[in-house]
């Protein structure tokens, strides 16, 4: 027997804080774990839930599954509770921006290509201008934001852009050129400036899977799927790739904010794009029912100041962060 509760009938029974230690296993299937990341003892959690199931007289987890797995009522009971508890966080918000107040927690996450080079830019003018924030930044890769954005567990981020997906918002900061990096032993050393036509992509280095950087340059290249004759070299940084190419061991492409940080010795290897410049668009991107929108103004507004005196690309070409799919 299916049994339906309604949501007034949670409401009455179930507290706020029931709802997050239910929403904790759900999500870590655990309840050690869960209790963990809810900040109380596995048995206070654990009597917390069971009294729940007594008062509605149903489960809402199989325990004898392994990991713990919700029961065919408790995937309803976890659909409404998503619901109540976002809802019951958005009431703080509410409040914080008909006062004006700037403050609180704000979870903010970035993509590994971005983070070493824009977060020193912005976030010592951010926290001092703002120091009643609490800014909680998390370094992760773009389908990761997306996922964590979508369960509430990030408010904002930091992305290459376009993303293609309706329940994400899009905020644009800027326009990153795509520079190439090219050792004296290659064929295009010799070149003030490179045609996006003469690049091979089975001579450039290229980031691991998981980096949207690495679509960018198989886009560019229209050349998705290609295997080096030779040999394939994939690394998880930019610092790797420069030492590999440094090595004749091929060219690569870097972002123009990390062209920055480069020493007098390593700048001679640097070789700008003909127009129009490929680039990357970075946009912030949020939940379309994210409410903590004065939070992501006032980071927008900081970005802008900082990054307008830093890069001013106008004739470029957007390049895709998104893989191309096979055969389209």
């Amino acid at each position: 027997m299916i049994v339906l509760i309604s949501l007034s009938q949670i409401l009455i029974v179930m507290t706020i804080t029931q709802l997050k230690y239910v929403l904790a296993v759900a999500e870590h299937k655990n309840f050690t774990i869960a209790s963990t990341h809810c900040f109380v003892t596995q048995p206070t959690l654990s009597m917390q839930i069971q009294k729940l199931e007594e008062e509605f007289d149903t489960q809402i987890f199989n325990r004898n599954k392994k990991p713990i797995q919700l029961t065919e009522v408790g995937k309803k009971i976890i659909e409404q509770a998503k619901i109540i508890v976002d809802e019951s966080n958005r009431i703080n918000d509410i409040i914080d921006q008909q006062k004006g107040f700037i403050g609180g927690d704000f979870r903010l996450g970035i993509i590994p290509t971005v983070m070493p080079t824009l977060l020193p830019l912005f976030l010592k003018t951010f926290i001092k201008k703002y120091p009643k924030v609490n800014l909680i930044i998390e370094e992760i890769t773009t389908e990761e934001l997306v996922r964590k954005l979508t369960d509430g567990h990030l408010d904002v981020a930091i992305a290459a852009t376009p993303l293609e997906n309706d329940q994400i918002i899009e905020r644009v900061l800027y326009y990153e050129p795509f520079v190439g990096f090219v050792p004296s032993e290659h064929r295009l050393f010799n070149n003030k400036s490179i045609a996006v036509e003469e690049l091979q992509i089975e001579d450039i280095l290229l980031l691991e899977d998981g980096h949207c950087f690495k679509e960018n340059i198989i886009n560019l290249c229209s050349a998705i799927g290609y295997k080096n004759q030779h040999f394939q070299i994939q690394s998880g940084s930019f610092d790797t790739l420069i030492k590999l190419a440094k090595e004749d061991l091929g060219m690569t492409l870097l972002p123009y904010l990390q062209t920055l940080d480069l020493g007098d010795k390593d700048t001679k290897y640097l070789r700008p794009f003909n127009a129009p410049v490929p680039a990357r668009e970075i946009s912030l991107i949020y939940h379309k029912s994210q409410l903590k929108i004065q939070l992501i103004e006032t980071l927008k507004n900081v970005i802008d100041s900082v990054i307008r005196g830093v890069i001013a690309f106008n004739d470029v070409q957007i390049i895709s962060p998104l893989a191309q799919k096979k055969g389209a």
